[in-house]
């Protein structure tokens, strides 16, 4: 089955009704574009453990703040079709707005608490944003499995919550981070870096290894650990921080005391471009 390209809500359940009828099992990859090999990461393994392969390509209005350039955001469709072409995914559903909206959402997904920390107060509504879109990918679509990144942990959150307290039969799929060569997590957004911004961009996966190695050292007290990953963004002057926070792995909230796995999270700019980037970690 050669990939194909869907562009309606009613054409994409169409096509997918012979593999829920046959009990076959359907795999979504949710993505905004522009793909690069964390995509790629997430689509291999999904292609390993389904039966039919959904890559859902749709730039959501509703998860970008005031001050987001939704309209600046890549957009490459020809480069994403044949991306999936080459990885054998079986259906590209690539929405207009006014399909996945085409009136005014009265209705929106909110997750509580979670949201809080972290992104929550630098991007005001965006993950409900998230939440509400992929809530409508889940009922179009009814995937038994959807894959997310870890680079976006806190949206993985969101996101496992969201189907625990609405019970969608959906199985969520973590996949590690990808990273380059000198440890940037890859993102869509690093093609926006200018060459010195590249070269100042690993300094936060740098910052979250010294915090890292502080707690494999014995440090316990979450204030020491921060101020070991700080020293080394504060390294870099063009650098300006956003948070580096050590939280519990399930519901985001940032921890005093260490007492089992954590989650070490940072987020930078450099320029005009946020990046975020995390670490898993025990004592």
């Amino acid at each position: 089955m050669s990939t194909e390209l869907v562009q309606t809500i009613a054409d994409v359940r169409h096509r997918l009704e012979p593999f829920h009828s046959s009990h076959q099992v359907i795999g979504l990859v949710p993505t905004m574009g522009a793909l690069h090999a964390g995509h790629e990461s997430l689509i291999q393994q999904a292609r390993k453990e389904t039966d039919c392969l959904v890559v859902s390509i749709f730039v959501n209005p509703l998860q970008f703040g005031p001050k987001e350039d939704y309209t600046r955001y890549p957009r490459m469709p020809k480069a994403d079709l044949d991306f999936c072409g080459i990885l054998d995914v079986d259906l590209i559903f690539a929405p207009e707005v006014e399909e996945m909206y085409p009136t005014p959402s009265l209705t929106s997904v909110d997750v509580a608490r979670i949201t809080d920390p972290l992104c929550g107060p630098f991007r005001p509504g965006h993950f409900s944003g998230v939440a509400t879109v992929v809530a409508k990918l889940f009922h179009i679509i009814q995937p038994q499995r959807a894959y997310f990144g870890e680079k976006d942990a806190q949206q993985l959150s969101v996101i496992k919550r969201m189907v625990s307290d609405l019970n969608l039969a959906v199985t969520v799929v973590a996949v590690p981070t990808v990273r380059e060569l000198d440890g940037l997590a890859v993102s869509s957004r690093n093609q926006y870096l200018s060459p010195d911004e590249r070269r100042s961009a690993p300094i936060l996966y740098r910052a979250l290894q010294a915090a890292q190695q502080a707690i494999a050292e014995g440090v316990l007290d979450c204030g020491e650990a921060r101020k070991r990953g700080l020293a080394v963004l504060e390294q870099d002057q063009s650098v300006k921080v956003e948070y580096l926070e050590i939280v519990d792995p399930e519901e985001m909230q940032p921890l005093e005391r260490i007492t089992g796995p954590v989650r070490v999270a940072g987020a930078i700019r450099i320029g005009t471009i946020r990046l975020i980037d995390n670490l898993l970690t025990a004592p």
